[in-house]
C-alpha cells in the first residue's frame, strides 16, 4: 500500500501529488519549489495573489498542462504553522484523499515533508497520514442494488520525504492504517441492520478475528447462562426469539496470565426499551445500540494486527431488547451474576444490566483493569453533545492512562464525578441491592454509579459514547452513520501498557 520516494523532481510519473502549503508561503522549498520552477513559477503567483488558498483545510486542484510528468497537483492549506493542530491536520488531508477519490484515481504520491511542521512532525504525520487514509475513503453502501457506482481504489501511495527515515515512515504509514481499519470494521459493524447482525451473527464475526489472530474464544449460550446465574443478560434477552451470547477473546501477550486489561463492550443489537417503550422517532438508529461491542472488536482486530506483549481479555454482552408477553417488566427483581440483586424500575436502562453481568464475567477471567464502553445513555448527550465522550471511573490514576490514549487517538473524552451520593441513589431500592434507574437527574452518572457496583475495586473506566458512535453529518473523515468511536483508544490504552515501566 504504502512505499517510500527519497527524491522527487519534474520528470516522477504521477496520476497526481499532494503537497502542504502553510503561512506566510514564502520562500516555497522542497518537492514544492521543484514543482513552481517547472511551472514558471505559477504556484507561486496564484499563492501569492490568493487563488491558491493556504487557509486551513483548503483544497486547491491544478493540472500541469504537460509541464512536469505529474498529471495533477492537490495543495493542502494548513493555516499557520504553529497553530496547526492534529485534527486541523487530519480533516485537511482526509479532504485531499476525498478529492483523489472523486476524480477516480488509482495511484498519488504524498509529500510528507511539506505536511509536516511544528505541530506535526514528520513521524506523526506518516502515522496519520495512513489512519486518515483508512479513515476518509470508508464507505458502507449497504444493501443497494441499483445506480451503485464501482469505486476506485487508491492501491498505490508513494510517500516522499528527504529525512533520510524512510523506513520508519513507512512503518508508521502501516500501523495508521492498521488503527484506521480495526475502526472501520467497528463502523461497519455497527452500520449492519439489526435483522442481520443478531448476537449469534456478533460471535461469528468474534470467531472470524479468533480464527484470524490466533485468539482463545468462548461463546457462551443461554444455558451456559442459566447455568452460571447470568440473570441480568438474561433478564434482558427474556422477550426475544434471539439467543444471547456472552462473547469472551482473549490475546495472551505475556508469558503469564497476569496484569489483565478487561475491555468490555456493550453488545444490544436493537433497542425498543422493552415496556418501557421508546418514541417511534426515538427508535430509529437503535441498532447502533452495540457500538461498545463494536468498539471492542475494533480494538481486538488492531491488537491482533500489532501482537503487544500485554494481556487482554474482551468481554462482550449480547441481545436485543425487545417487547413480549415474557419480557421483562418494571417492578421485576433480578438476580446478576455477582449475586447482587437489582430491582427493574426501567427497561430502557438495559445497557446496565447487560454490562452488570460483563464486567463481572471480565473479572471471573481474571481482568486487574476494566474499561467498559457503550451507548448507555442520552444523559450524555444532553450534558456533553456529540463531539465529546463521557469518562467515569473509580482510579484516578488508570483514567489518566485511558485519556492519554484517547489524546493519541484524537478521540476526546471528558471526566463526570461519581459522588457517594450517587452511589447512594444507586443503592435506593427498598427491595434489592440496587436499582437500575433512580431517576433523570443526572442520568448519564446514575448509568455509570451502577456498573461500577459490580467494577468495585478494580480500577475502571466507563465510557459513554451514546453522543460520539454516530455521526449525523458527513465530513472529511466520517461518513453520515457510525463512527468506530474507542477502537483506536482501547488498543492505543493495551500498546501504551506494553511500553510502561
Amino acid at each position: 500500500m504504502f512505499s517510500m520516494q527519497p527524491q522527487w523532481n519534474q520528470e516522477s510519473e504521477n496520476e497526481c501529488l499532494i503537497l502542504g502549503v502553510h503561512k506566510p508561503g514564502n520562500p516555497l522549498g522542497g518537492v514544492l519549489a521543484v514543482c513552481d520552477k517547472a511551472m514558471d513559477q505559477q504556484i507561486s503567483q496564484l499563492i501569492k495573489s490568493g487563488d491558491i488558498s493556504i487557509s486551513k483545510k483548503s483544497i486547491t486542484l491544478i493540472h500541469t498542462l504537460g509541464k512536469m510528468k505529474t498529471k495533477r497537483i492537490i495543495l493542502v492549506g494548513l493555516g499557520r504553522e504553529n497553530q496547526v493542530t492534529e485534527e486541523d491536520w487530519k480533516e485537511a488531508l482526509g479532504m485531499a484523499f476525498r478529492k483523489v477519490k472523486e476524480l477516480r484515481l488509482s495511484q498519488v504520491s504524498i509529500d510528507l515533508d511539506s505536511l509536516s511542521g511544528a505541530n506535526v512532525p514528520v513521524e506523526r504525520a506518516a502515522h496519520l497520514l495512513g489512519e486518515v487514509y483508512m479513515l476518509s475513503l470508508y464507505t458502507f453502501d449497504g444493501y443497494k442494488q441499483k445506480n451503485v457506482k464501482a469505486p476506485v481504489e487508491i492501491k498505490d501511495i508513494t510517500l516522499l520525504s528527504e529525512s533520510g527515515r524512510a523506513a520508519l515512515l513507512q512503518e508508521n504509514a502501516h500501523l495508521g492504517a492498521i488503527y484506521g481499519s480495526g475502526t472501520n470494521y467497528a463502523r461497519t459493524l455497527v452500520n449492519l441492520p439489526p435483522n442481520i447482525l443478531t448476537a449469534t451473527k456478533m460471535a461469528e464475526f468474534a470467531k472470524e478475528l479468533a480464527d484470524q489472530y490466533q485468539f482463545e474464544l468462548e461463546v457462551l449460550n443461554k444455558e451456559d447462562m442459566e447455568r452460571l446465574g447470568m440473570g441480568a443478560l438474561l433478564a434482558v434477552n427474556q422477550g426475544s426469539v434471539e439467543p444471547p451470547a456472552m462473547i469472551v477473546l482473549k490475546y495472551q501477550g505475556k508469558s503469564e496470565w497476569k496484569d489483565v486489561i478487561g475491555l468490555v463492550g456493550k453488545g444490544i443489537t436493537y433497542d425498543t426499551g422493552g415496556y418501557s417503550l421508546k418514541p417511534r422517532e426515538s427508535m430509529v438508529g437503535m441498532k447502533t445500540d452495540m457500538g461498545g461491542a463494536a468498539a471492542v472488536l475494533g480494538a481486538m482486530r488492531i491488537i491482533g494486527e500489532l501482537k503487544p506483549e500485554q494481556n487482554v481479555v474482551a468481554v462482550i454482552a449480547s441481545t436485543d431488547n425487545v417487547v413480549s408477553a415474557e419480557a421483562f417488566k418494571p417492578d421485576d427483581v433480578i438476580v446478576s451474576l455477582s449475586g447482587k440483586t437489582i430491582e427493574v424500575l426501567n427497561t430502557d436502562a438495559e445497557g446496565r444490566l447487560v454490562l452488570a453481568d460483563a464486567v463481572t464475567y471480565a473479572k471471573q477471567h481474571g481482568a486487574d483493569y476494566l474499561v467498559d464502553v457503550a451507548t448507555l445513555t442520552g444523559g450524555v448527550i444532553v450534558a456533553l453533545g456529540n463531539e465529546m465522550t463521557g469518562v467515569f471511573t473509580n482510579n484516578d490514576a488508570f483514567l489518566g492512562k485511558v485519556k492519554s490514549a484517547s489524546e493519541k487517538s484524537g478521540e476526546p473524552m471528558w471526566q463526570l464525578p461519581i459522588t457517594a451520593k450517587d452511589r447512594e441513589r444507586v443503592r435506593g431500592s427498598k427491595i434489592a441491592d440496587l436499582n437500575n434507574s433512580p431517576g433523570r437527574e443526572g442520568h448519564a452518572i446514575m448509568g455509570a454509579a451502577f456498573v461500577g457496583e459490580f467494577a468495585e475495586d478494580t480500577p475502571w473506566v466507563h465510557l459513554d459514547i451514546a453522543g460520539t458512535s454516530v455521526s449525523k453529518k458527513s465530513t472529511s473523515l466520517h461518513t453520515h452513520g457510525a463512527t468506530g468511536v474507542m477502537a483506536r483508544t482501547l488498543a492505543q490504552l493495551v500498546v501504551d501498557f506494553t511500553m510502561r515501566k
